[in-house]
C-alpha cells in the first residue's frame, strides 16, 4: 500500500517535510474550474493578436483556478555545444518587456545564459488542460531591478542565497549549514543586501505557443511568431 502523503509538499524545515492540504476554498475552485478550458477552446478571434495579453489572461485564470503554484515553469537552457538541461522555477513577471525569473549567475542556468543567451520556458495549468511554451534570448536585469526583488524575499531566503554556492559540489550539508550560520551573523540588525553573484533574468520572446487541450485530443494550438513589432499566429495541428 502507498504510503505517500496525498498532498505535495509546500515548505521543509529542520530536515522535515511539511505537508500542508489545500483549502476547501482552493479545493471547491480547482473542482469549478475543471474541463473550462476544454470547453471554451482557442480560436484565433478569442485570442487576439497580442500574446502578451493572452497569457496574462491565461496567467490569471489559473491563479484564480485554485492550483498550487500557478507560476512553476520549466526553464530549459543549453550548453555552447548543443547539451541541454530543464529545471523548475518560479515565473516572477511577465510584460511587453518579457518573461522574468531570479536565480544564482554561477549556477549552471546562469553559466550556461552567459555563454549561451537562450532559452526556452513552459508553464502547464493541467486543471485548465493548458500549456504555454515561450522561446527568447535572455539578458541580465538591471542591479536596481534585481535589488527591489531581493528586498520583497524572506530573510531566510535572502540569507540562502548569500550561502548558497548554487550548482556547485557540497561535500556535506552541514558546510552549507555553518554559511547559513556566517551570514546570519554577518547581516545580523541589517537588511540583506543583494548578492553580487545573483540577479534576474528576463526572456524576450520570439515565439510564444499557446496549447489547450479539447476533446478526442484534438487539440487547439495557437502559435505566436515576433516579425518586426507585430506578431504572426499560426495554428498547428494537433
Amino acid at each position: 500500500m502507498d504510503s505517500r502523503p496525498s498532498h505535495p509538499p509546500l515548505a521543509s524545515t529542520a530536515g522535515a517535510t511539511l505537508f500542508l492540504p489545500m483549502s476547501i476554498a482552493s479545493i471547491l475552485r480547482t473542482i469549478f474550474t475543471l474541463g473550462k478550458g476544454v470547453a471554451k477552446g482557442l480560436s484565433e478571434f478569442t485570442a487576439g493578436d497580442d500574446p502578451i495579453a493572452l497569457f496574462n489572461t491565461w496567467f490569471d485564470e489559473a491563479k484564480r483556478s485554485g492550483i498550487l503554484l500557478p507560476d512553476a515553469m520549466s526553464v530549459a537552457t543549453c550548453t555552447e555545444d548543443g547539451w541541454p538541461s530543464a529545471r523548475m522555477m518560479l515565473l516572477k513577471g511577465a510584460d511587453e518587456r518579457g518573461f522574468v525569473f531570479y536565480t544564482n549567475y554561477g549556477s549552471r542556468k546562469g553559466r550556461e545564459l552567459t555563454l549561451n543567451p537562450r532559452a526556452a520556458l513552459v508553464l502547464h495549468w493541467p486543471v485548465l488542460e493548458r500549456q504555454v511554451r515561450v522561446e527568447g534570448t535572455v539578458e541580465r536585469m538591471a542591479a536596481d531591478e534585481s535589488a527591489a526583488y531581493f528586498a520583497t524575499r524572506g530573510r531566510g531566503s535572502s540569507i540562502g542565497a548569500w550561502a548558497s554556492k548554487q550548482s556547485s559540489p557540497l561535500e556535506k550539508r552541514e558546510v552549507l549549514q555553518r554559511l547559513v550560520q556566517e551570514y546570519e551573523e554577518k547581516f545580523r540588525g541589517e537588511d540583506v543586501e543583494l548578492p553580487p553573484f545573483w540577479g534576474g533574468y528576463r526572456l524576450s520572446p520570439h515565439r510564444i505557443e499557446f496549447w489547450q487541450g479539447r476533446a478526442d485530443r484534438l487539440h487547439d494550438r495557437l502559435c505566436y511568431d515576433r516579425e518586426g513589432a507585430a506578431w504572426k499566429i499560426t495554428r498547428l495541428y494537433p
